[in-house]
């Protein structure tokens, strides 16, 4: 049996626990089935705030701290929660939480299922080594979590239901994904893949190999095509040919050239090779392409 050592609420809190005939819709619901919310809410300067579950949870637990400490136990482990640190704990297993005593912690949280939790939770758990991160704190997150227990506490119709959940998968997801819009930056300020992406993409009517790039950038290429894949997800030529049929694309939408015009355009000689090359990208040849946008 969970056992809950909070008598009295906390000043100012605010939480929704969503009612059964809610959850029974959203877990049918073919857009919210994949993610949902059962509870939310905040809990300033939770003194006292205090929870075991022996048994653990049928949800997994969001807890994002703002203000204060607090302490989670789990895996015969405690993890220290100080302010712009978040925590998810995964279901079905034993933990325990409570405020710190001298400084009890200021946290916004959510109670959250569905087909796509799993995954979410895995992702979360192979990103950040301790399983928790520093994330700066942002007014917009807090605007945005004010505005999901609007939509939550003003109408349960589904739309309503529907859009606040996405608005919730957004709000957790944008701490997940922390690292990845970090790295994101990193990426952005990388100059070397930036200046060979430039030059790519201001020469799509060009052939070039990938000695000429290395030779012209003065690396090796070896290295140029580890570096460019880690950072792009793709080698160099191939990311070059991806350019050349994006552009190809464009042509198509836009243009009343021929697929041979157009080819020649985005550096391709041989019409026939472009037309490899573009339904290995599409799915579909340059004429099958520009007779679907039809």
């Amino acid at each position: 049996m969970d056992n809950n050592t909070l008598k009295e609420g906390f000043l100012g809190q605010k939480m929704i626990a969503l009612p059964r005939t809610v959850i029974s819709i959203v877990k049918t619901n073919p857009i919210t089935q994949k993610f949902y919310v059962s509870d939310l809410g905040y809990y300033p300067m939770a003194n006292h705030h205090h929870r075991i579950r022996k048994n653990g949870a049928n949800q997994y637990i969001f807890i994002y701290c703002v203000k204060g400490k607090g302490e989670i136990y789990i895996n015969n482990s405690k993890i220290i929660i100080t302010p712009n640190q978040f925590f998810i704990i995964p279901k079905n297993i034993k933990h325990e939480y409570k405020a710190d005593e001298n400084d009890p912690w200021s946290i916004y949280w959510f109670h959250f299922k569905g087909t796509l939790a799993p995954e979410l939770y895995d992702r979360y758990a192979s990103t950040h080594s301790n399983i928790y991160k520093n994330v700066p704190f942002s007014i917009d997150k807090i605007e945005l979590f004010e505005k999901i227990f609007n939509l939550f506490n003003s109408n349960y119709s589904e739309n309503y239901i529907e859009y606040a959940n996405l608005l919730s998968l957004n709000f957790i997801s944008s701490f997940i994904y922390h690292d990845f819009e970090t790295n994101l930056e990193t990426q952005q300020t990388d100059t070397l893949i930036d200046l060979i992406k430039d030059f790519l993409l201001n020469n799509l009517n060009q052939n070039f190999t990938l000695d000429e790039i290395a030779e012209k950038f003065n690396y090796s290429k070896s290295y140029l095509h580890t570096k460019f894949k880690v950072k792009t997800g793709y080698p160099l030529i191939v990311f070059f040919n991806l350019k050349k049929i994006q552009k190809a694309c464009e042509y198509l939408n836009y243009t009343d050239l021929s697929i041979k015009e157009i080819s020649y355009k985005v550096g391709f000689d041989d019409p026939l090779y472009f037309s490899r090359i573009f339904k290995n990208f599409m799915g579909k040849s340059p004429r099958n392409y520009k007779q679907s946008l039809k």
